[in-house]
């Protein structure tokens, strides 16, 4: 009895270890593969926001995706557009027009501390407007998408068929900060080339599969 016992010890201890060691190995990538990566970057940008909430697009920001290998990210010109105006969440904005109400003055100037990164980025004082003082520089933003050197991709070709820039990115209007959700293996890309996308919103699509179409 005794022994029986110890034996299915002993199986329990090695079924819990297996589970273990599988837990562990699928959070092991291969060599170049950054799936999950999702860097702190020098402003909070909240896609969620911007692409979710305010439903902005992404060739807004990302306009090189149309005409270029790149993507890109926008220049602080871009963000200017809106950020001239909105200086801080509305929330904020409303609260301090609230209290100046209750105190008889006017309201301050609210500036978020994420968006005072991107004024003084762009050379603006504490009243936003251009402070030759200032000298702009620029955001450095830290890239999360990259693929191997020797692999040749272009945002063009994929823009112009249609193909929705969630595929290969994910579901960015509902993260606060991007992460890449693929492994953008060639694996992965040669099964979309192969079978997923035979067909963009009813028009056949002939997605190539020959070495050169990726590598040079």
């Amino acid at each position: 009895m005794h022994g029986r016992t110890l034996t299915i010890v002993l199986a329990l201890g090695l079924l819990l270890s297996g589970l273990s060691l599988l837990r562990l190995l699928a959070t092991v990538h291969l060599p170049g593969n950054d799936q999950g990566y999702g860097p702190r970057q020098p402003i909070a940008y909240s896609h969620r926001l911007h692409a979710g909430d305010l439903e902005i697009p992404c060739l807004y920001c990302h306009s090189g995706a149309e005409k270029s290998r790149h993507a890109g990210v926008p220049s602080a010109s871009v963000c200017m557009n809106c950020h001239r105006f909105v200086t801080a969440p509305m929330i904020d904005v409303r609260a301090e027009e609230r209290r100046a109400d209750a105190e008889g003055r006017k309201p301050a100037l609210v500036v978020s501390p994420e968006l005072r990164k991107l004024y003084d980025a762009v050379g603006f004082g504490a009243d936003l407007r251009l402070d030759p003082t200032i000298e702009p520089r620029a955001i450095e933003w830290v890239r999360v998408h990259r693929v191997p050197d020797f692999v040749y991709f272009d945002h063009r070709p994929h823009v112009a068929a249609g193909i929705d820039c969630r595929r290969c990115h994910g579901a960015v209007e509902m993260m606060e900060r991007v992460e890449q959700q693929e492994s953008l293996s060639m694996g992965w890309c040669l099964s979309c080339h192969r079978t997923e996308h035979q067909q963009v919103d009813g028009r056949p699509m002939s997605a190539s599969t020959d070495c050169s179409a990726c590598h040079y």
